[in-house]
């Protein structure tokens, strides 16, 4: 798969689940641990929009910023560690959203969780990129 194929399905994948937030904040709030709204000073709602709002953001620089792509994809696999804990708060509380209704399948999304951060950054890298050592 082309790393522009690959653009696109990250793309999709995070707008459609963006937009989701926003049509059924209640389904994704279990996922939402409550040290977070502590933490940010937001409710649960609140959360779960901003989450959706930074996806939709995501999938649209993925799109319409070639030139920022490098960095957009550093931040979409950054939104993904962030997310992260609300993951592993959903495994342990066993709450139910769609598609996610088993253990089995709360398991297997934390171990989706490092292949989507490693595809954002695959996704948004140069493909003549390589690593060069620096110094001497």
């Amino acid at each position: 798969m082309s790393r522009a194929v690959a653009r696109w399905i990250l793309a999709i994948a995070l707008g459609g689940i963006g937009v989701a937030h926003f049509l059924s904040t209640r389904g994704f709030r279990v996922v939402v641990p409550d040290w977070a709204s502590r933490l940010t000073r937001l409710d649960k709602d609140a959360i779960v929009v901003a989450s959706g709002a930074a996806e939709v953001a995501l999938a649209a620089g993925l799109l319409a910023l070639p030139r920022e792509r490098r960095r957009i994809g550093w931040a979409t696999a950054a939104f993904f560690v962030a997310v992260f804990p609300g993951n592993v708060h959903q495994w342990r509380t066993r709450r139910s959203t769609p598609g996610l209704d088993t253990d089995g399948r709360r398991l297997g999304r934390l171990f989706l969780q490092p292949v989507l951060v490693a595809w954002a950054l695959w996704a948004t890298s140069d493909s003549g990129a390589r690593i060069r050592p620096t110094g001497r």
